[in-house]
């Protein structure tokens, strides 16, 4: 593929852009939005230790930061699909920084969960890789696609990557106060580049995508969506995706510390994460192009079963540490393109921000659980060991559930003239 593609546009549009630099723009914006919210497992324990919370306090906050982040999704994708990215984007990366600005001088329980739960979830909403996809999937050519998915995808693994030690780095020498408000400032970033996805008016018919109903409103695209046996069945395997991700990237560190690791240990395993996931996100996109996308989903999902499983049962060592972060990462965000593609194959682009949303309201869900009841079962048990395992079941659930799935476009019934 050329790297000066663009995208075909109707006459009377703005000038198509290249491809390349559409593809840069998004994956900037997955980087700088991804990253901060990766490294909320660090501040827990000086928060906690700070102003003598439990675990549970932080716990729901961020458990309400990811259960609002998945209910925002559909409307702002539905709002980005009827009047543009650019204004979205750059509302939520407002609403984002601003959550975390003031989530410095969150000294109570609840203006912890207004900031950073209630503004940085909406913020991400509005603001994240989410949005990226769906406009990836309007603007690239054909040939780009799934290719830009895991792009997107790596580059907010990136973010993950370079965020933990970077946040270590920003703790040690100006506090967690102050690095919270250097984050706030970095998501400021976002708007120039949201200029680069504008997506009102060029999402043009390509031969052999899946054409819209005609005339077909939203409440029309969400019941044929909802109709759909195998929409539901990918969006609820979903849901595990959102409960692994959301519980390791809280509780990781605080879980290495209660074994007798140092915080560093929890922040170089994040960072694992991230590294390896840009490996296992670009995998993923490439085989998303290649070959059936629910085996894949499916082998992604019981990997991780064995991989947690593993780590459990394993003595907790540095070692053992980075090793799960590697494994582990591999197989995090690369659920991404292939469940993104799905969404595009079975409806096409027209409403993609927006079922792509509802399948991602599903994944926060799981996010939601996964937070909440890390930080519950830990101040009920003292221990992570029922949530560990809770993940393990989880993960050969939706290996299952994704398998029935089948990968063809929605069949509609032109209506008669």
């Amino acid at each position: 593929m050329s790297a000066t593609s663009s995208v075909p546009v109707p006459s009377g549009t703005r000038r198509a852009l290249p491809a390349m630099l559409i593809l840069v723009a998004g994956c900037v914006i997955a980087l700088v939005t991804f990253g901060p919210r990766s490294v909320f497992g660090l501040f827990l324990l000086p928060m906690s230790q700070e102003f003598g919370w439990g675990r549970d306090v932080f716990g729901l906050a961020v458990a309400l930061q990811n259960l609002l982040w998945g209910v925002g999704s559909p409307f702002a994708g539905a709002i980005a699909d009827r009047f543009g990215t650019v204004r979205v984007l750059c509302c939520g990366a407002l609403l984002y920084a601003a959550g975390l600005v003031l989530m410095a001088y969150a000294d109570t329980p609840g203006m912890l969960h207004l900031t950073a739960g209630v503004m940085v979830g909406f913020g991400l909403s509005a603001a994240s890789f989410n949005l990226v996809l769906a406009a990836f999937g309007k603007l690239l050519p054909d040939e780009w696609k799934s290719i830009g998915f895991g792009a997107a995808t790596a580059a907010g693994s990136f973010g993950q990557f370079l965020f933990p030690p970077l946040s270590r780095a920003l703790m040690d020498t100006i506090g967690w106060h102050e690095t919270l408000i250097v984050f706030g400032a970095a998501l400021l970033i976002v708007m120039p580049f949201s200029l680069a996805l504008a997506t009102r008016g060029v999402a043009a018919a390509k031969p052999g995508a899946v054409a819209a109903a005609p005339q077909q409103g939203i409440g029309a695209a969400i019941g044929e969506a909802l109709r759909h046996p195998s929409y539901v069945m990918l969006v609820l395997g979903f849901f595990t995706c959102g409960f692994q991700l959301a519980f390791v990237t809280v509780h990781m560190p605080a879980f290495l510390v209660d074994n007798g690791m140092s915080l560093s240990v929890g922040a170089y395993t994040l960072a694992l994460i991230g590294l390896f996931n840009i490996l296992g996100s670009l995998t993923a996109g490439y085989l998303s192009s290649r070959g059936s996308r629910k085996w894949l989903l499916a082998w992604i999902y019981a990997g991780r079963g064995v991989a947690i499983a593993v780590f459990v049962l394993m003595p907790i060592t540095p070692l053992s540490c980075y090793v799960f972060g590697a494994a582990m990462g591999f197989l995090w965000l690369s659920t991404v393109p292939p469940t993104s593609g799905l969404v595009m194959l079975m409806f096409g682009t027209r409403y993609m921000a927006m079922l792509y949303g509802f399948a991602f309201f599903s994944h926060q869900v799981g996010g939601f659980l996964g937070v909440w009841l890390g930080g519950t079962l830990y101040v009920a048990t003292g221990s992570y060991t029922w949530v560990w395992w809770l993940s393990v079941a989880l993960s050969f659930a939706s290996a299952a559930i994704n398998l029935p799935i089948k990968e063809r476009p929605v069949v509609r019934v032109p209506v008669a003239a």
